[in-house]
């Protein structure tokens, strides 16, 4: 489905000649010919991105940029400003207002598609990251390793899990539940650039990691991973807890349980032994591993060295 593109300027000919270079392009495109209307078709259509005039009768572009950015139903759209200004003042009016970016008249359309697509494909790296721990999230998991399969690369995927992790987010509260996520995610992208500097790491959501990185490497980044945990594992605890070396906690039925402390689990599937067909497989493999190592009942890591 093409990206939409509602494009908002007084002068017809100017909104014309954007129109059918987007068009194109292959980007879906509406026209709004002032401030008022760019608004009420931004409402109705729900556009990917609004390229929007400065100067325009009614409401200029900063105001309208405004009051996209306060309605919950157009918050999250980009937004580049055309102006014929080149003053940094009127630069920073515009970021101020919520522009994402802006381009200065007159310019040619190589220049527009550029910024256009830049703008879309930032705006869309940003919806796919986990607001968490700021780290790509599934969709960028997915491309990332099927892109791998694509090019016949040799690779390793590493799936990432902590163990008991339920119980302390049940006795510790949310809060320094996501402190422990948010510090699991920085100990594994430092694994992950120490060994593998263009190696890649998502977040598939809790408490649930991947990482794609040269299978030589693999191993070495799992250990550093599990390593760097136990280390810092007693910055999440308090001293009681970490002297006994489990959680006391209250089952359903009010029976005290002995739980042991967050471990982390790596599973670690690599072509190093096969070659995998799709993501599917590849994910499915390093799952299947993860659970091997939660075998082990400390952080561990297992690797799948069986032939096809």
């Amino acid at each position: 489905m093409p990206e939409t593109i509602l494009v908002v300027d007084d002068d017809p000919d100017i909104a014309r000649f954007v129109e059918v270079n987007l068009r194109s392009a292959g980007y879906e495109v509406s026209v709004a010919g002032d401030g008022e209307e760019a608004l009420e078709r931004a409402t109705e259509i729900r556009p990917d991105l609004v390229l929007l005039d400065v100067m325009m009768p009614r409401l200029d572009g900063f105001e309208v940029a405004q009051r996209l950015r306060k309605n919950p139903q157009t918050a999250n759209t980009s937004i580049i400003m055309l102006t014929a200004k080149a003053l940094s003042s009127d630069k920073v009016t515009g970021l101020q207002s919520g522009a994402d970016d802006y381009i200065i008249k007159p310019f040619d359309p190589i220049e527009l598609l550029a910024r256009v697509k830049g703008t879309l494909r930032r705006a869309k790296e940003m919806r796919n990251l986990s607001p968490l721990t700021g780290l790509p999230g599934n969709i960028r998991i997915q491309e990332e390793i099927e892109r791998q399969v694509r090019e016949h690369r040799p690779f390793a995927v590493l799936y990432v899990d902590l163990d008991n992790f339920k119980t302390y987010n049940d006795k510790y509260g949310f809060v320094r539940g996501d402190r422990l996520i948010q510090g699991t995610a920085r100990m594994i992208q430092d694994a992950v650039m120490a060994n593998d500097p263009v190696g890649f790491v998502g977040h598939v959501g809790g408490d649930d990691f991947v990482a794609v990185v040269e299978p030589d490497v693999a191993e070495d980044v799992a250990k550093a991973v599990c390593d760097r945990f136990d280390t810092d594992r007693a910055l999440y605890y308090e001293d009681d807890d970490l002297d006994r070396g489990f959680v006391r906690m209250e089952d359903r039925k009010g029976v005290e349980q002995d739980i042991p402390l967050v471990n982390v689990s790596v599973g670690i599937a690599t072509t190093s032994k096969r070659a995998f067909a799709h993501y599917g497989e590849a994910v499915a493999v390093a799952t299947e591993m993860k659970q091997f190592a939660k075998r082990d009942g400390g952080s561990s890591y297992a690797v799948d060295r069986r032939a096809p």
